[in-house]
């Protein structure tokens, strides 16, 4: 497959992933993700992950969102942080869910920041840190809770 092939392959997948059409979204976009596309392998991800055209697997779908994090695709590291954080497909783990948010949180994906930010403020995966905490509200564009700005 040429690569302008692939690609409409894969704007054509993201369109019925898009439409909701999420059989032929796993039809179109299985092979992509086989062949290493990492928007492919986090689409499929959250099929299987939410059970969208395929059975629910939690395993196939921490695979794929794995191998689209460790690719770099910000999206993908979110989601696999959300996964360590809520013990989905995977154990829980707050170290890692950390660990995954903070590289999608220096991507610039502002929901990785707040939740971070959250995860210094609870002390959730980490040692409590609300410096820590704050900077990470901050790049995202929140004040602390409680927080008037002095410190």
């Amino acid at each position: 497959m040429s690569a302008s092939e692939e690609s409409m392959e894969l704007q054509s997948g993201i369109a019925a992933f898009e439409a909701k059409h999420f059989s032929r979204a796993m039809q179109l976009l299985s092979p992509l993700a086989e062949q290493g596309e990492p928007e492919a392998q986090y689409r499929v991800a959250i099929m299987y992950q939410n059970g969208l055209g395929v059975a629910r697997n939690g395993e196939m779908a921490e695979k794929w969102m794995r191998k689209a994090a460790e690719q770099g695709f910000a999206l993908a590291q979110h989601g696999l942080g959300f996964m360590y954080l809520e013990g989905d497909g995977v154990e829980r783990d707050g170290e890692q869910a950390v660990f995954w948010f903070r590289k999608a949180a220096e991507a610039g994906l502002v929901g990785s920041q707040a939740t971070l930010g959250r995860m210094y403020e609870e002390g959730n995966g980490v040692a409590r840190d609300l410096d820590e905490a704050r900077k990470w509200y901050r790049m995202a564009g929140f004040d602390m809770e409680g927080d008037n700005g002095a410190g």
